[in-house]
């Protein structure tokens, strides 16, 4: 049985859905934010089925984003289990926000953006708030079987996040997909820190190509999205995102015909409406598209004056 629970967020995305899975273990996958009404919607999603939050045994968590996780607390008697970056948002200890702030603010230097707007860092920590205060109780990764349930194994599908796991039954072609492959909308590779500050930044976009491109070789029926209605039609779905990206890709390598461009100037180009109100979002799809013609050898990168970042047509 998967059972789908609709939780309201503050967020623009609308609601986020959390999975009420029962094989052998009763287990919720994903648990909302941690608002009121997420709450109340989780509790009255589990009563609808017979259920609360202490009958729970497990909460995997698809990654780590604050619509995904949340809730955790309610669940005193559930082990919490996910990929190991959770836990550095997880934990969010004093080390780990001073390497947040500084791995975010050399991007927005290398990005070419100004210092006026440098005060983002602080409003890009606001939805942290709304995360749980629990840990991971067990970690699991590529290949895992999941416990609990027969058949069911995990993914490690990085891109939109660097925590990203799926859940994927081959028997019955379903899966379980975070944030991987939603009905109306391709999700934001988000740039996120390695979780090694020695490692470079993840190149997000190519790791998320990389995850949608692995479903095309598995025979999935459905996909049980974070958001939205469930995906069927799956394989001509990842097909077109894919084209997609790829022509947004060929725009931005269109922009660069004028002469050397940063991120920040892209940006503006790509996004004249919204880059104001959403700057993390926006100069991650760029980044993202920016580092897609850089693996296809279409742009070349300059480092300029002030460790800032130029961008060619090769």
């Amino acid at each position: 049985m998967i059972h789908k629970i609709a939780i309201p967020t503050p967020f623009a995305v609308g609601d986020v859905n959390a999975f009420v899975v029962k094989g052998d273990a009763l287990s919720l996958v994903d648990a909302g934010p941690k608002t009121p009404k997420a709450y109340e919607a989780l509790k009255q999603g589990l009563n609808e089925i017979g259920y609360t939050f202490k009958d729970i045994e497990q909460v995997i968590l698809t990654h780590h984003h604050p619509d995904h996780a949340g809730w955790m607390d309610a669940f005193d008697k559930a082990e919490v289990i996910g990929h190991p970056y959770n836990d550095l948002w997880l934990k969010r200890d004093a080390e780990f926000m001073k390497y947040h702030d500084k791995f975010y603010l050399e991007r927005l230097i290398e990005e070419g953006v100004p210092e006026s707007k440098f005060h983002w860092l602080e409003k890009m920590k606001r939805p942290i708030r709304l995360m749980g205060e629990r840990t991971l109780d067990r970690i699991i990764g590529e290949g895992d079987e999941w416990t609990g349930h027969p058949n069911w194994i995990v993914m490690e599908t990085l891109g939109h996040a660097q925590s990203h796991i799926a859940l994927f039954n081959e028997k019955t072609g379903e899966m379980i997909g975070g944030d991987l492959v939603l009905e109306k909308v391709s999700s934001n590779p988000l740039i996120e820190p390695p979780a090694n500050p020695e490692a470079d930044r993840p190149k997000s976009l190519l790791q998320y190509n990389a995850s949608l491109t692995r479903l095309l070789d598995l025979p999935i029926d459905i996909v049980y999205g974070g958001h939205g209605n469930e995906v069927h039609n799956v394989h001509a779905l990842v097909e077109t995102r894919l084209q997609k990206q790829h022509d947004r890709a060929i725009k931005v390598h269109g922009m660069l015909k004028e002469g050397r461009k940063t991120i920040y100037e892209l940006t503006q180009q790509l996004f004249p409406a919204v880059y104001e109100k959403e700057l993390g979002l926006t100069l991650s799809e760029t980044i993202g598209q920016v580092d897609y013609l850089l693996s296809k050898g279409l742009i070349r990168e300059n480092l300029g004056e002030g460790g800032v970042l130029y961008y060619d047509q090769a």
